[in-house]
């Protein structure tokens, strides 16, 4: 069972400075800008994996077990010598070394030469990405120049007196002095000075590097700022995988099958009333008798009475001699007075009608004879 020692030695953690990160023990960044060139990997011998240009005019050897983890060269075709060199010690962190790579991938073409041919005779233009982040002058002997970063655990040496073609000329170096702990960064003399600058700005980037803590040695923790990644993705919690919203899903399946069906009958579930059906039944409710209107004047003798096309009516029918009779049995026929009776009778009626396609029905059509 992993103690909790152990659990530490794994976690990962930001970086900054980042030129005291260490290599990190691979080499994958400081190769992603030529991921598309052609890579050769070597079974026997120091150089472990080599990349190249198109053309095999640049090459970029990569020492898995070597004190020098990286070399870099041009040259002028691809049996010609070098025209310069660069090499980066195991203690270099690969995101410093992809400034470097970076520019070469620009810089290379079937036609150019500029990865060749230096772009500036003054050697403050290779170092100067480093003077404009803060990275001041120290104390050189003469004809060299040193620039120290500004907590004086980096810097570069530029050795401005004339040697052969790829010996060193300006030194990168990060850290305590030490086999372990030291990170350095030569150039031959022949290195244009665009390319050392393009390092310089990768050297001096304040972004943090990702590294476990076991990545870091014991005389370079107190010298580095350490912000842990998990605590980051924590507090900034990422949208969930299509794998992990599918997990959820089946689980919260499984547990509402799991539970126990609700007892007892489901409560009755009344729908709201549609605006037409309310309409429809607000229309059913009738008027008080006190709101109707007076009854019609009595027709005169002989003559049939006439109804109106709805709503509740007073009929008034003289008195006539004989049976009544009626056209139509109805419940008006049983509301007509007795044979014999005298005076004016009053019949109420209810007559509907088919109004605007609505049904309805016809109480009765009676009269008296």
């Amino acid at each position: 069972m992993p103690t909790e020692y152990n659990i530490e030695h794994w976690n990962e953690y930001r970086v900054t400075p980042r030129y005291l990160a260490g290599s990190g023990y691979a080499g994958d960044p400081g190769l992603e800008p030529v991921a598309h060139w052609p890579h050769h990997t070597f079974d026997d011998g120091p150089c472990q994996l080599l990349v190249t240009s198109p053309d095999h005019r640049i090459k970029i050897g990569w020492f898995g077990d070597n004190y020098d983890l990286w070399k870099i060269t041009a040259a002028q075709d691809a049996v010609s010598p070098p025209r310069w060199q660069a090499t980066f010690n195991h203690a270099f962190p690969p995101e410093i070394v992809v400034g470097l790579t970076s520019a070469l991938a620009e810089d290379w073409s079937p036609e150019s030469d500029r990865f060749l041919t230096p772009t500036s005779v003054y050697w403050a233009d290779s170092v100067q990405p480093l003077l404009d982040a803060g990275w001041t002058h120290g104390p050189a002997e003469r004809g060299t120049v040193e620039v120290l970063a500004p907590d004086r655990q980096a810097g570069v040496f530029i050795d401005r007196h004339s040697y052969g073609r790829l010996d060193e000329r300006v030194l990168l170096w990060s850290g305590p002095q030490g086999w372990a702990t030291r990170a350095e960064a030569s150039f031959s003399v022949g290195t244009p000075h665009h390319l050392i600058a393009a390092t310089a700005a990768a050297m001096s980037d304040p972004t943090p590097v990702v590294r476990e803590r076991h990545m870091l040695h014991r005389d370079i923790e107190h010298l580095v700022r350490l912000n842990p990644v998990k605590a980051e993705a924590s507090s900034h919690p990422r949208a969930p995988t299509p794998l992990e919203a599918k997990q959820t899903a089946v689980t919260a399946a499984v547990q509402r099958a799991a539970d126990p069906a609700p007892s007892g009958p489901m409560p009755p579930v009344s729908a709201p009333l549609s605006p037409t059906r309310s309409r429809r039944r607000h229309r059913r409710h009738r008027a008080p008798a006190a709101t109707l209107p007076p009854a019609r004047q009595p027709a005169p003798d002989g003559e049939r009475p006439r109804f109106q096309p709805a709503g509740e009516h007073s009929l008034h029918l003289p008195k006539q001699s004989g049976a009544g009779r009626c056209t139509s049995r109805s419940p008006m026929a049983d509301a007509l007075p007795p044979t014999g009776s005298t005076g004016p009778v009053q019949v109420n009626v209810r007559i509907s009608a088919r109004i605007a396609g609505q049904r309805t029905t016809r109480r009765s059509s009676c009269h008296t004879l």
